[in-house]
């Protein structure tokens, strides 16, 4: 598919492993320049090696503001038109589990760090007068799932976030969008079925399976086509489509809206 973005340029959080490679994996396939953020340098050299001149490497923690601020002065230096705003979750406990320092923890990981960095982004997408943002949430907020209240919860909170600013810069060709993956072949997935195999006392693949089982469709998502459809999202083709959440989660989520 062509998404028109050859020379376009995006800011890819998480960009070495899951959801996040496999975005920045199908824009620079599409013929697009990535600045990759990732914690693990050797993953960056990775896709550096491998991607060459289409991959710019920014060893950093997304969540933290000395970050956050390197990435906002990377937005306006390469002319940015467009980011994945995309982050590991919370442990997965079931509420009575969690201490108030969960949920404090929780919103530090979650979501505050992503209002700064769009509050720090939406001026170069206004003065460019053209954006794209895709935010990566999870399944979880069209339906809760057991052991996820802390990410359920706060993630909700960045559904309200992003449909609220995609309003107030309405008109103005910067669009803000969600992707909410439900169960998808990566390693977030393992903690969840490791967490569900100590409660019932099950060993680890016999969980996984009945789990998969569970699933409609019968199999884990693949984070690949997922990143297709996140790539075409920050695309100019995506133009009429803004505030909106995608659920990919094998017919798990039975919610109608």
């Amino acid at each position: 598919m062509n998404l028109q973005i050859k020379n376009h340029t995006f800011i890819i959080c998480g960009a070495t492993s899951g959801f996040g490679q496999a975005t920045a994996i199908a824009l620079m396939n599409d013929g697009a320049k990535v600045i990759g953020i990732a914690r693990k340098q050797g993953g960056l050299d990775q896709m550096k090696a491998i991607y060459k001149n289409k991959f710019i490497a920014v060893k950093g923690d997304i969540t933290s503001s000395d970050t956050i601020n390197h990435v906002a002065s990377l937005a306006n230096e390469h002319d940015i038109d467009g980011i994945l705003i995309n982050a590991g979750g919370p442990p997965a406990k079931l509420f009575e589990e969690t201490r108030l320092s969960d949920w404090d923890d929780a919103y530090r990981n979650i979501l505050r760090w992503k209002v700064e960095l769009t509050q720090k982004l939406l001026p170069h997408f206004r003065t460019k007068h053209y954006g794209r943002v895709v935010y990566i949430e999870s399944s979880s907020v069209k339906q809760p799932y057991e052991n996820l209240v802390l990410s359920t919860s706060l993630r909700l909170s960045v559904v309200g976030m992003m449909k609220t600013v995609s309003q107030e810069v309405s008109g103005q060709n910067i669009n803000f969008n969600m992707v909410a993956p439900g169960s998808h072949d990566t390693p977030a997935i393992n903690r969840l079925i490791e967490k569900k195999s100590q409660m019932t006392g099950q060993e680890f693949e016999k969980t996984k399976l009945a789990f998969i089982d569970a699933i409609p469709a019968k199999q884990l998502g693949n984070p690949a086509h997922l990143g297709t459809l996140a790539a075409w999202l920050l695309s100019p083709l995506a133009e009429f489509v803004t505030g909106q959440v995608y659920t990919l989660e094998g017919g798990a989520v039975k919610s109608t809206l």
